[in-house]
Parts: C-alpha cells; structure tokens; sequence
C-alpha cells in the first residue's frame, strides 16, 4: 500500500484547499512545501499583501474622504517604509497561520522541502538540512504556483530595481518610481503609488490599460489614475534600464525620452514553478513559460498526476486555484458533488478605485455579434455614494436586446443550452457586469448570481434592495438599460 492517497507539491491556495477537499472524505495527504511559510504567492508576495498596501495607502492619505473634507492627496514627510509595510506583516503572520491551522485540522502531513516527481508514485522530497524523504502515493497533484518574469537586461538588485515580489522588500520609501506593465499588477502597484503621491511613471507596449476589461470602465481607471499623478507611455517600451552609482534607475524608452526614477518595477508577466519537478521525463507536456499542459478534470498526460493553480497558466486567480485544487481531487477520488469549474468567473483588480467584472465586456459582445444593449448607473447619483464620497464609480450592465439563437461561433458562457447543442439568450439576459468604484470586488457577485442562473435585468427592478447601498445602483442601470431599448423600439 501507498504512504499516502495523495501527495501534493506547494503549500498555496491550491494545494491547501485540495488537500482540505481529500482529506475531508478521509483520504491521506501530504504537502510538501519548499520555502519556510505556507500560503505561496497568495498569502506572502501577491494577492493579500498587495491588497493590504493599498488600504495602507487609502488609510494613510484619507483617500476615501478625499471628496468629504478635502484631504490632500500627498505623502507625509515622516511616512517610512516600516510605518508602511506594518499592517501588510500583521495580516500575512495571520494568514500563513490560518493556513497551518486548517492543514492542521484536517490531518494533513506538512513536509517542507522540495519536493520533485521520480516517478507516477513516488515524490522524492529533500530537505533543509539535506536528507531526502521518498514518498509513495496513489495520486500526485502539484501546485507549485508561478514566478515573476525577470528580463536578463534588467539590472534587479532588489534596492533600486524590483519584480513583482521583491516589491515587498522595497528598503525606503521612493519619490518616483517607472513600473513596466499595465496588466493587474502594474496598475494595482502604479494607483496605490500614486495614491502617496509617489511619481509614478506606466509603460506599456499595448495601446490601453487591461486589454480584458471593458474599454468603458478601463479608461475611467486610468482618468482616476491620471488625478493620482501617474503618466501614462502607451505603444512604448524600455530598450534600457541603468542604475546609476547613487541608485537612480535610468529608463530608455524606445520613443526616445529617457525616465530617470528613485525605484523601478518590472511587472509583465509570470511564469510557471515547474522547473526541476521531473515531469518531462515522465511524459508532462510543460510549455516554455513553465506552464504545465492539463485537461478539464485537471489531469495532465499521466493520468495520476494532476496540477492546478498558477502552474497551469490563466487565469492564475487565488479563486480559481482553488476551486480547480478541489476539482482535481474530486475527479481523482471519484467524488461527484463537484464536477466542474463554474462557467462565468469574477474578476477582481484591486486598483484605486477598485474594478470587477463577470461575463462578457461591451467589445466581446459585439465581437460575437450578438444584438446587445448597456445600462449605467454612476454612484454620484446613489445616496450611498454621496455619504461616503465615492460620486466617479459606476456599474454597467451588458445584456441582450432580443430573443437570439446562438451560432457556434458564438457560443458564450452562460448562455442557456438547447438539445442539439444551440445556446439561446432571452431578452435582457444579463451578459456582463462591470463595476468601478468602492467595494467592486464584493458588488460584482450580485450581478454574477444573477448570470448563472441565466437571469434578466428585470430581477434587478423587481429586487428591494437595502436603502441606502451602493447595490441599488443596480436596480437603476438596469432602468437606464429599458430606457435605452424604449428608445431603440422607437426608433
């Protein structure tokens, strides 16, 4: 018999709640983790300590009352880099203890080491003082999660020029920074820097910020983020990047001006923690990014080992990770509640303001040609914007204007399923949310609750939402959407 039922390499979300989800029904499980805290990038270097920076930063300069009592946005003098990484530390401790905690109380083995597959049963683990365990298993999942792309050009000291990680061991508070990047971790870094009332200069090769949010609710992203000072350099890129002997980064655009900044952030891109597992040799498909070839249930070309999470590629979310950790122990041990990932995502983009989306974007739509219509609302016109001073955010509804039949090209997610495989959208089925402005992230679900059920606007006008709430304001995008189909019908 097997040591264990399943042996899973990386102690991130993934694995954590993939372990939870076996051990659960009372399987035998081991992580095995390689660096000294659990949590992987979601807890230690990603998603919670950016996220806690940025209500740092909000806190710290009153961001949310800036409309209120007219708090200038600018970066007190006596700000040090310890005052600002306080509350981050304080909330990773807790976290990385959570995590420990749970694996604890589902009986998990924690091994940490690194961990590497000799063959489908047997993960060798070696381990910080040089021993080496050899442990068999019936399963192997890895969730090894991924690692910033760092340029060989790029001088990365780690005190004048970072990635997305080291970004968190920033030594001393800077007064202007360049960020290559304007995906989500760019512009997450660039508002909540921009917020301290820090120069930040943007460059990106692309022609506007966050390709796949709606164009509407990206370039109001990046008129706030105008306010906040940063420049923006489109269509551009770096052909240099220098640190001078006093630590100032040099940056040479390919458009010619050259951008001289205290620090500089590299954030384009991450690739996936595969290397040195042993998974070619055993017949893995790995693509040049480290990202490791699976099919829906999780499985990669041997049928027993299966990955999950950021080392799989996109959409590399802390959410999805772990629902996809869960599905590939579900499909692993036969356990059939959960068969397969939701087919409408949330998106959530912890900028300043905020951002979040489900379903299609405006272009998406009429890239399908399906006959589609939007409703807006902006919070400067909902009580509980005003009270709390957020009068720019929005929510914007994509929905259908007909009765449609959907060809195969146009197959969509959520979109109701016909015998025959024909997909039909009602009139005003909802097909999109958008929201910028505070709590975006949390807002979307309502939108998104309403989409997997195949739902149309009209459940937002017959709802009684609680008064006075920034959810309401779905209620009168949705009016505003009638409205503009009224008009359509008279004319």
């Amino acid at each position: 018999m097997p040591e264990y039922d399943v042996v899973i390499i990386g102690a991130g979300p993934a694995g954590e709640k993939a372990g939870a989800q076996a051990a659960y029904f009372g399987y035998r499980v081991a992580i095995v983790e390689k660096e000294p805290v659990v949590g992987g990038a979601m807890v230690n270097t990603g998603t919670l300590p950016s996220k806690t920076l940025r209500e740092t930063a909000l806190f710290i300069n009153g961001f949310r009352q800036r409309n209120l009592y007219g708090v200038s946005l600018t970066l007190a003098d006596d700000i040090t880099v310890d005052k600002f990484m306080y509350r981050q530390r304080q909330v990773v401790q807790k976290e990385v203890d959570l995590v420990v905690k749970n694996i604890e109380r589902h009986k998990m083995d924690l091994i940490y080491g690194f961990g590497s597959v000799l063959d489908p049963h047997t993960v060798k683990v070696v381990k910080r003082d040089g021993t080496e365990d050899r442990l068999t298993t019936r399963f192997i999942l890895i969730t090894t999660g991924s690692y910033p792309f760092r340029p060989k050009e790029i001088p990365f000291d780690d005190r004048s020029a970072y990635d997305s990680d080291t970004i968190l061991q920033l030594c001393d508070m800077p007064r202007s920074m360049t960020i290559v990047g304007g995906g989500v971790i760019g512009c997450e870094y660039a508002s909540v820097f921009g917020t301290l009332g820090i120069k930040v200069n943007l460059v990106d090769a692309g022609e506007r910020l966050l390709r796949f949010v709606d164009a509407e609710i990206a370039q109001r992203l990046q008129n706030h983020m105008e306010f906040l000072g940063v420049k923006f350099y489109f269509k551009d890129k770096y052909t240099k990047v220098e640190v001078d002997e006093v630590g100032k980064v040099h940056t040479t655009l390919a458009s010619g001006p050259m951008l001289v900044t205290d620090k500089f952030l590299f954030a384009a891109g991450r690739n996936g923690a595969s290397r040195n597992l042993g998974l070619e040799a055993l017949g893995v498909e790995v693509n040049n990014r480290g990202q490791i070839a699976v099919n829906e249930n999780y499985q990669t070309a041997v049928p027993n080992i299966y990955a999950a999470g950021d080392v799989i590629g996109f959409p590399a979310l802390a959410s999805t990770s772990m629902e996809q950790g869960r599905l590939a122990m579900c499909h692993a041990f036969h356990l059939t509640y959960k068969k397969r990932l939701a087919s409408i995502l949330p998106y959530g983009i912890y900028t300043v303001p905020e951002i979040s989306m489900a379903g299609l974007t405006e272009e998406e739509a009429a890239k399908l040609g399906i006959d589609y219509e939007v409703g807006r609302t902006a919070f400067s016109q909902n009580a509980r914007g005003q009270i709390i001073g957020d009068t720019d955010g929005m929510i914007k509804l994509v929905f259908s204007a007909s009765n449609q039949l959907l060809s195969a090209h146009q197959r969509m997610p959520g979109a109701q399923e016909l015998p025959g495989g024909q997909q039909l959208l009602v009139e005003q089925q909802l097909l999109g949310v958008h929201v910028i402005g505070e709590l975006a992230a949390e807002l979307v679900q309502v939108g998104l609750g309403c989409m997997y059920y195949h739902g149309t606007i009209d459940y937002f006008i017959q709802s009684v939402f609680n008064f006075p709430t920034l959810s309401e304001a779905f209620k009168y995008a949705a009016y505003d959407g009638l409205g503009r189909l009224a008009r359509r019908a008279g004319n």
